[in-house]
């Protein structure tokens, strides 16, 4: 029987049950491309012992300048059943991960519902949604109960540039209501004894080069809405144009001036915006993972 996907705002009604790839390029199938102990994620996501990150390949965006681009603009990676994942998820537990971060999971996320309903009352840590802030409603709703903490990236304010860099004109008003349903789902953040994060959301906006007057659009209309103590903002300084070489927008072949940054990190301080921030030594690929080394993926 012909099954259209829904899983993402895209709606792109892909048969992927019967082989085929949606707007994500991703096939039905869990294609992950690493699961490893991450250490370069925010203080309370990564900790001291790492982060469980799982990257799962194929994506429903296409941003121009994405550091993922090797997984995320492609299916590459290693088919995984539903069983494996679990294993996965119980693998990195056990080394010591403080957390499973589920990396990308957009594209799997109905076929993660069901790993987790089955997991998650023995698997002790919790769960991290990472994925791009362009979420479906129904799919979130879904995920309510087995999802810890959402770390949903927020790009853009303005659709002209959410059209130009990621192909997706809804991206701010499918962002927003994504995020109004997972607080709805997870509220506050709240802390262990080491820090750690256990329940809430953190929403990454990375700034990008001439594009200032958005993000500090973006913040106010935040603000306005949820406050400032609802989240925690992790304010990313990172941007590198070495994947937006070949992109059609000079814009984005440079990286970000400190002004650029230093001014919205001034006006999200000024809002009272809490979180984490990072210095421009992060504005360099040797941040991106290595896709060649599976990690704990390559015994599964």
């Amino acid at each position: 029987m012909k099954t259209n996907c829904l899983q993402c705002p895209r709606q792109c009604g892909a048969d992927r049950t019967a082989g085929g790839v949606g707007y994500c390029r991703a096939p039905w199938d869990f294609q992950i491309a690493r699961a490893s102990l991450h250490l370069w994620e925010e203080p309370s996501v990564s900790g001291t012992r790492g982060s469980g990150t799982i990257f799962f390949s194929g994506c429903n965006l296409r941003c121009v300048f994405c550091q993922n681009r090797d997984i995320s603009h492609t299916a590459k990676g290693k088919t995984v059943s539903s069983d494996g994942l679990a294993s996965l998820m119980l693998r990195l537990r056990d080394a010591g991960a403080h957390n499973i971060n589920l990396v990308t999971p957009t594209p799997y996320a109905w076929q993660i519902a069901e790993v987790l309903k089955s997991i998650k009352p023995t698997l002790g840590i919790p769960v991290v949604y990472n994925c791009g802030g362009f979420e479906s409603i129904e799919t979130l709703k879904r995920l309510d109960g087995l999802v810890d903490v959402y770390l949903p990236d927020f790009k853009y304010f303005s659709a002209e540039n959410a059209t130009r860099y990621s192909d997706a004109p809804s991206y701010f008003q499918t962002a927003f209501d994504a995020l109004r349903e997972m607080l709805r789902q997870v509220g506050k953040p709240h802390f262990d004894e080491s820090s750690i994060i256990q329940q809430g959301v953190i929403v990454r906006h990375l700034v990008l080069p001439s594009c200032r007057t958005d993000s500090i659009a973006l913040l106010d209309c935040l603000a306005e809405a949820f406050g400032t103590d609802a989240f925690l903002l992790s304010l990313m300084s990172q941007y590198t144009p070495d994947f937006a070489q070949d992109c059609p927008y000079p814009a984005l072949r440079r990286r970000v001036t400190s002004f650029e940054y230093d001014s919205v990190l001034r006006h999200a301080l000024e809002l009272g915006f809490d979180g984490y921030f990072q210095s421009r030594t992060a504005a360099t690929s040797d941040y991106t993972p290595d896709f060649d080394d599976m990690g704990f993926l390559g015994n599964v």
